[in-house]
């Protein structure tokens, strides 16, 4: 069960209860062309024929943290549109992933049993964020290594402090063929906003979304920049070319161009 077929089953399971369902999808550019499959909607097709569902795929852009540029605004406006839970699906490819964090209440990480995920995933920078990890296709001749995998990450999570007071991250088992642990999962998500509305703490959670948006936002806007200014694109192949001759080292090439273009390091003063 691969993100796509658990976010359709979960997706199923909030409309036939009455919610109207929105899906950010993303999916890696290539580093080559530039170009993404965006095939999100092919690969949940029941859910993108509802008429109370609504997906979105995005490319990432070579923008790292696993979302594109503009899933926060798309958040955004689907909400406006009357759609009440937001599903945002990130890139899938690793440590990096964790912007999203900033930008949802909730923070599943979904696992494989079975293939290395349950030794790859136990890192310290995805397991301080998560709020629940689901262990997925949790059937058949894997049902066995899933719940390992499930001993494995509830034992891990021990020893990081949870995101948020109060609440402890859980680890539930899933399928997507039998649909076991799915309601489980989505049982998490109320129960941890359950908790941050009667805690006041989901305002307080919502304007640090905000402000962590704003903060990406400059960071992107100021690379860009950088990029467009005039005879850059020169400057920077004349540098790139004395790099691979072996003229000037790496360091040296991004400090003198940096410099050039008005980003040198101010001069140190001595206290």
């Amino acid at each position: 069960m691969g993100k796509s077929t658990f976010i359709e089953t979960l997706g199923m399971q909030l409309i036939g209860a009455g919610n109207r369902v929105a899906v950010m999808t993303v999916d890696p550019s290539s580093e080559l062309s530039g170009g993404s499959i965006l095939g999100d909607k092919t690969r949940m097709e029941e859910l993108a024929r509802h008429p109370d569902a609504f997906i979105r795929p995005s490319a990432c852009g070579g923008i790292l943290g696993g979302v594109a540029r503009g899933t926060r605004e798309s958040m955004i406006v689907s909400e406006a549109a009357g759609f009440n839970i937001t599903i945002v699906e990130t890139v899938g490819v690793g440590q990096s992933e964790t912007q999203v964090a900033s930008m949802v209440d909730f923070f599943l990480f979904l696992a494989l049993a079975g293939a290395g995920d349950e030794l790859q995933g136990i890192k310290r920078g995805i397991l301080e964020m998560v709020d629940t990890i689901a262990i997925t296709k949790a059937d058949g001749d894997n049902e066995t290594r899933a719940m390992a995998a499930r001993a494995n990450y509830t034992g891990a999570l021990k020893l990081f402090r949870p995101s948020i007071a109060n609440w402890q991250p859980r680890v539930i088992a899933c399928s997507a063929i039998t649909g076991k642990g799915v309601s489980e999962i989505w049982q998490a998500v109320t129960d941890h906003h359950s908790l941050l509305k009667s805690t006041d703490m989901l305002e307080a959670v919502r304007k640090k979304q905000e402000l962590s948006w704003m903060k990406q936002m400059i960071e992107q806007e100021v690379v860009a920049r950088f990029y467009r200014r005039d005879g850059l694109p020169e400057r920077y192949d004349a540098l790139k070319k004395a790099v691979l001759e072996g003229r000037i080292g790496a360091s040296a090439a991004a400090e003198k161009l940096l410099a050039e273009f008005g980003y040198a390091h101010p001069p140190t003063t001595k206290q």
